[in-house]
């Protein structure tokens, strides 16, 4: 597989707590709105640029995207910004707590993607695509990198620690607390050294980030539309990507919360669980101890649901993920949730909250109940994704995530 070093716009020496915000797709408009507050130059205010209109306006109109358009413009013109004057790929750490992450960002090919070399796991929705094509399209930009895994190639590691020996480019903390910091990659040798590491890799994996994928793809396909003559390495032919290896990557699960039982009592719920589950009585642990193990608060308490033999041993890549488990045999024929994309019943809690969330929100309800889940492994992820299947939805909640404003790809 191929990675290729980019000119990045990045904050100025001294700028990136300033500039680094969370992802455009973790925090809603109030939030991104709270956290910009005081914070002229948070890239907030580039990848929520609804939050400097009037509350409650469209998020799609082409006023917020020429929004976002004029404050990467004006950050750039303000010196917060900087053009890098040379091509590279950077390194970047992320350290959460005890939990370490390192990647490679670089540029992937847009026809790798086009081609199923970067293989994805999840469906996307054509009006999240939409959005995402009209912002890249009109600020002429990559603002956030999709987040790339593969198997972990040899040497990868000791490759790493060789590569971040200096100072970093930019060292910040941000306001969860995760420490990032980038290291630029230049020297002939090190790019070399980069490219023989990746050179035998056969395909690299979206973890996260599939509607940006696609909107390049899309965007890409417009830009060509309208400048047939250019090149065929012309900087539209490729988009913002960070690479980690797979086995530095931490999955968190993604729980549920029902909000009703779909008419039985709880009795007749526990009764009718017992023919694909064996299910303890109240006063177990919150957390499944492995997979086809469940987590079950109702009335107050958490029970254990182990998955029984029958349903525990399928061997496809998909029926045997512990969502699809509990989709197929609990949340569709019991609860009545037969669309977990679009019904109103089911709420998704990733799991950087913890099982009290889960608790809580069950409590404050006075009915329903909650579903912790055993991680998904990025050794599924990958086998569904060679596979060519998708996972249910929201199978994986991916952390740390990756801070946005650190490094950007401009596009002609």
């Amino acid at each position: 597989m191929r990675l290729h070093s980019f000119r990045a716009l990045r904050p100025a020496t001294g700028k990136a707590a300033d500039v680094v915000s969370p992802p455009y797709d973790v925090i809603n408009t109030e939030e991104a709105r709270e956290l910009a507050a005081g914070r002229p130059w948070s890239f907030l205010h580039v990848v929520r640029p609804e939050i400097d209109l009037e509350p409650g306006a469209s998020l799609y109109t082409d006023e917020v995207y020429e929004t976002g358009a004029a404050n990467l413009r004006r950050m750039e013109e303000s010196g917060v910004l900087v053009r890098e004057e040379e091509p590279a790929i950077w390194l970047y750490r992320l350290d959460m707590g005890e939990r370490t992450q390192v990647g490679f960002v670089g540029c992937a090919e847009v026809e790798d993607y086009a081609q199923g070399r970067i293989k994805k796991h999840e469906f996307t929705r054509p009006e999240k695509e939409d959005d995402r094509t009209r912002h890249v399209d009109t600020l002429s930009a990559h603002t956030g990198p999709v987040f790339l895994t593969c198997r972990a190639p040899e040497g990868v590691a000791e490759l790493q620690e060789r590569l971040m020996e200096g100072e970093p480019v930019h060292d910040v903390t941000a306001h969860d607390g995760v420490r990032h910091r980038v290291w630029r990659i230049t020297d002939g040798a090190g790019l070399e050294a980069i490219s023989a590491l990746f050179a035998p890799v056969d395909a690299f994996y979206i973890a996260d980030g599939h509607h940006r994928a696609a909107s390049a793809w899309r965007t890409r396909d417009l830009r060509r539309a309208r400048s047939p003559e250019a090149p065929a390495d012309a900087s539209f032919e490729r988009f913002l990507t960070v690479v980690f290896p797979d086995e530095q990557l931490h999955i968190l699960p993604y729980n549920r919360v029902v909000s009703d039982l779909n008419g039985l009592s709880s009795e007749a719920f526990l009764e009718q669980l017992d023919a694909h589950f064996v299910v303890s009585e109240p006063g177990a642990s919150a957390e499944p101890p492995a997979r086809n193990g469940f987590g079950l608060y109702l009335d107050g308490g958490w029970r254990r649901m182990i998955a029984r033999t029958e349903i525990a041993e399928v061997k496809d890549p998909v029926e045997g993920l512990d969502v699809a488990l509990l989709q197929t045999h609990v949340l569709g024929p019991l609860l009545g949730i037969d669309d977990p994309r679009t019904s109103n019943r089911i709420a998704f809690v990733g799991g950087i909250r913890g099982t009290e969330e889960l608790s809580k929100r069950v409590d404050q309800a006075g009915e329903g109940c909650a579903f912790s889940l055993y991680p998904t492994s990025i050794t599924e992820l990958l086998d569904v994704s060679d596979a060519d299947r998708v996972m249910p939805p929201k199978s994986t909640w991916f952390e740390p995530k990756l801070a946005s404003g650190l490094l950007i790809n401009l596009i002609d």
